[in-house]
C-alpha cells in the first residue's frame, strides 16, 4: 500500500493548479513559475533541494494581499538546470531577468528567500536596487559564520518505500522541522518528490559567505524571520539578528518560538501574519 494518500497529492496539484503558470529562458531550458492573487507582487524563493511547494502553507492566505510569485529555482522542481559555472551572482541574474518579464517593470517588488533562497535572494535583491522595497531572509546561512552540524542519511539505493520514508522522517527531524509530531504526511511527500528532481547541489552556497557580501549592496529594506529551534543556526540566533543589523540597523528580527528552520510549513500560522507585516510595512 502506498504511504502517500491520493487526498494528499490532490492537495499539493489543487494549489498548484490555482496558481498562474510562467516559463522564461533558463540554460537550455526555462525556469517556472507560479502566480497566485492580486496585489502588490511578493516574490517567494525556496531552499535547497526544494521548489515552490516549500511555501505551500504561505502561498494562497499571502495571496489575499499580494501577488504571491514563487519560482522553481534553476536546477531545482520543474526548472531546467543553469549553465556552469553556478555562482549566486549567475542564479539571481537568471531569477532576475525572468522577473523582468513577469512583472511590469515600474511595479515594486517584496522579495523574500528561504535557506538558499536566501543566500541567492540577495544577490536577486542587490541587482534589482532601488526596485526592491523590502527583502526578507528567513532561515538562512551563508553568512560566513558557524552552522551547527546536522549528520543526514542518503537513501539507500535499495530502500524500499517504508525505509525511504523513514530516512526522509530522520533528516526532516534532523535538519527542518524541530517537532517530530509536525512532520505529516505532507512534508514527507514534498520531501521524497523535491528531492527526486533536484541536481543543482545547493548547500556549499549556504556554506559561503555570499549572503553576507552582496547584503551591502541591497538597497531593500532587511528583516529576518527564523525559527527558534533552527538546526542551522541554534542556539546562535543572536549572532544572526546582530548581522542583519549591522547592515541595516533598523532590521527587525523576528523569531517563532519552538520552530525549526522550516518555519513557514512548521509554524505558517504564525510565520504569514510576520511576513506579510513585514513585506507590506
Amino acid at each position: 500500500m502506498a504511504l502517500i494518500s491520493e487526498a494528499t497529492r490532490a492537495l499539493v496539484d489543487g494549489i498548484a493548479a490555482e496558481a498562474e503558470r510562467c516559463e522564461t529562458p533558463c540554460g537550455e531550458g526555462n525556469m517556472v513559475w507560479h502566480c497566485w492573487g492580486s496585489g502588490p507582487p511578493l516574490v517567494l524563493l525556496h531552499g535547497g533541494y526544494g521548489s515552490w511547494s516549500h511555501w505551500i502553507r504561505n502561498v494562497l492566505p499571502l495571496s489575499r494581499q499580494f501577488r504571491v510569485i514563487a519560482p522553481d529555482l534553476p536546477g531545482l522542481g520543474e526548472s531546467a538546470t543553469p549553465p556552469e559555472p553556478w555562482t549566486a551572482e549567475g542564479l539571481a541574474a537568471i531569477i532576475v531577468a525572468g522577473l523582468s518579464a513577469i512583472v511590469p517593470p515600474r511595479e515594486e517588488l517584496r522579495l523574500a528567500g528561504f535557506s538558499f533562497g536566501g543566500v541567492i535572494g540577495g544577490s536577486v535583491a542587490a541587482q534589482l536596487g532601488e526596485r526592491v522595497r523590502s527583502f526578507t531572509v528567513v532561515g538562512s546561512n551563508g553568512l560566513g559564520v558557524a552552522r551547527s552540524p546536522t549528520p543526514l542519511r542518503r537513501v539507500p539505493p535499495e530502500a524500499d518505500e517504508a525505509e525511504e520514508f523513514a530516512t526522509h522522517r530522520y533528516n526532516l527531524n534532523q535538519l527542518m522541522i524541530a517537532d517530530p509530531a509536525k512532520i505529516d504526511e505532507l512534508a514527507l511527500y514534498l520531501q521524497k518528490t523535491n528531492h527526486a528532481r533536484a541536481r543543482m547541489r545547493s548547500r556549499r552556497f549556504s556554506r559561503s559567505g555570499a549572503l553576507i557580501e552582496a547584503l551591502p549592496k541591497v538597497k531593500a529594506r532587511l528583516d529576518g524571520i527564523w525559527g527558534e529551534r533552527d538546526a542551522t543556526a541554534y542556539p546562535h540566533l543572536d549572532e544572526r539578528a546582530r548581522i542583519l543589523r549591522g547592515v541595516q540597523p533598523a532590521a527587525r528580527f523576528a523569531v517563532v518560538p519552538g520552530a525549526g528552520h522550516w518555519v513557514q510549513y512548521e509554524a505558517a500560522e504564525r510565520f504569514n501574519p510576520l511576513l506579510a507585516e513585514f513585506a507590506g510595512g
